[in-house]
């Protein structure tokens, strides 16, 4: 006999651990109508049609038609559907803090910002100096693979297609400019040089400042007489400073310096069972210990903010997060969609239906801790803890934003199998299941699959992906990094008109 499993007393569909024939016998003295797939969704009663269906004790959907114990559910019989969310801010306990004693090896600033990686940072301003930071960056690591500077992790171009043919003004523009200041002072580098055109919107007189002037350099194509004068200047300047870049060594650092992306990307039904819930757990494991959390993707929550408005610190945050939603709304109407656009093709092959259905495991990345801040697109943390920030649910861009708003570290859960990276934050991959963790283990890192198997508890795990992001942070090279991922994902949000 087959054991399904079900996640909360009040649900009424259960998920099959592994592929189940039709005209099978499972738990709950039930036989299966058809044949269930691995991942998916079993009917455990009768469910009329119009019914809400739940999974984790909350609605994921109503019932297209009706539907009978042991059928599948999936897309054909379960659809989208608004509903009242229901939600109390609830009042906080004191989070008792652990002892700040527990240490990473890593890079303090003047600034005193701590860095887990110590790149030369190459920062495109717009499309039109692309070639010229790649150029530059691909000089720079063949330079340094000839020559031994241990504490420099390489060089990293951020290229993108933006930067111009918008408006210098709006909010757009505004996002931007955040961006690629949160980069340019970000502590995984030890020296930066901003490269523009020249005649672009993103000039880069918007950047030039008295922070970090040591740090910084800028130059535009246009002012240094054309492409092989600014690679051929610039490429000298690093090789000239690479003795002083690589004089900095790693020291211990208590963990509280830590600022960690929680990400997800190629979801599927076991994600809000294994993977997200043990990163939630390392999540508050890290903010007991004085460290940071950045949960992104406000696409990917709805249906779900009810349960991290309750976690909310004041009702300020609570009022910045509906508008942001309601922002969404907005946003992908005028775009002729809507949020429940989502889940994509493979999240459905894996099990998921409804963005409902996602947005509750993806919310199980944040843990428990109270919500301290809610942050825009790129901005600075200012509140130690856990922390939402509103980014688009491409993986991509809601890195770009977590990292530029100082995240040093990423974890990055996934059903269907990724092989993210993004410099100059090591990027730790954590598998939903075992089957994926198998085929793909070259790029995983840790198998929370384990959790489904029996094997171990979310508890462990959880302890498994903290010690792993102390070690990674301290140098441990993470498989996205063994494999040479992470230069060509930093993706500024395009928001507006491109003109």
């Amino acid at each position: 006999m087959f054991n399904i499993i079900k996640l909360n007393e009040k649900d009424n569909i259960g998920i099959a651990p592994m592929e189940i024939p039709e005209n099978t016998k499972i738990n709950f003295d039930i036989v299966t109508k058809n044949q269930i797939p691995f991942g998916h969704k079993i009917s455990l009663q009768d469910i009329k049609k119009g019914s809400f269906i739940y999974k984790y004790g909350q609605i994921i959907g109503t019932a297209s038609n009706d539907i009978f114990p042991g059928q599948h559910v999936h897309s054909h019989n379960l659809i989208f559907s608004e509903f009242d969310r229901k939600y109390e801010i609830k009042s906080k306990k004191e989070i008792q803090q652990e002892k700040n004693d527990l240490f990473f090896k890593g890079y303090k600033r003047e600034n005193g910002k701590a860095g887990t990686r110590n790149y030369i940072g190459l920062i495109s301003t717009v499309n039109c100096s692309a070639t010229v930071v790649k150029k530059i960056a691909d000089k720079i690591n063949t330079h340094l693979l000839n020559n031994n500077f241990e504490n420099i992790d390489g060089a990293v171009c951020l290229k993108h297609s933006s930067g111009c043919g918008m408006n210098t003004s709006g909010h757009g523009m505004q996002v931007f400019n955040r961006t690629i200041e949160g980069f340019k002072h970000h502590p995984n580098f030890g020296k930066v040089f901003v490269i523009g055109l020249g005649c672009e919107c993103a000039q880069i007189s918007l950047y030039q400042n008295d922070l970090d002037k040591d740090k910084v350099e800028y130059l535009n194509i246009q002012d240094e007489g054309g492409t092989r004068e600014i690679i051929n200047k610039v490429t000298k300047k690093i090789i000239n400073n690479l003795e002083d870049i690589n004089s900095i060594k790693r020291t211990d650092i208590p963990v509280s310096e830590l600022t960690v992306a929680l990400q997800c990307g190629g979801s599927d039904s076991y994600s809000g069972v294994t993977a997200n819930p043990a990163l939630g757990f390392a999540s508050d494991l890290l903010i007991k210990y004085g460290g940071s959390t950045i949960l992104g993707e406000t696409p990917e929550i709805y249906g779900a903010e009810q349960l991290l408005i309750e976690r909310a610190n004041n009702k300020e945050i609570v009022r910045k997060l509906l508008k942001q939603i309601d922002w969404w709304k907005d946003y992908t109407s005028i775009n002729n969609s809507s949020l429940d656009s989502n889940p994509t093709p493979g999240n459905k092959k894996g099990g998921l239906t409804t963005i409902l259905e996602k947005s509750l495991g993806a919310v199980a990345k944040s843990g428990t801790s109270t919500m301290m801040d809610v942050l825009d697109y790129g901005e600075q943390i200012s509140s130690k803890g856990f922390n939402f920030m509103d980014t688009p649910g491409f993986d991509p861009v809601s890195v770009t934003g977590q990292v530029a708003s100082g995240a040093n570290v990423v974890c990055f859960t996934t059903g269907r199998g990724s092989c993210f990276g993004f410099k100059p934050s090591p990027s730790i991959k954590i598998a939903t299941n075992t089957n994926m963790f198998n085929r793909l283990e070259e790029d995983m890192d840790i198998n929370a699959g384990k959790i489904m198997d029996g094997e171990s508890t979310i508890e462990e795990i959880g302890n498994q992906i903290f010690n792993k992001i102390i070690s990674v942070a301290s140098g441990e090279q993470s498989k996205s990094e063994i494999n040479g991922y992470g230069d060509d994902e930093f993706n500024p949000w395009v928001i507006g008109a491109t003109m």
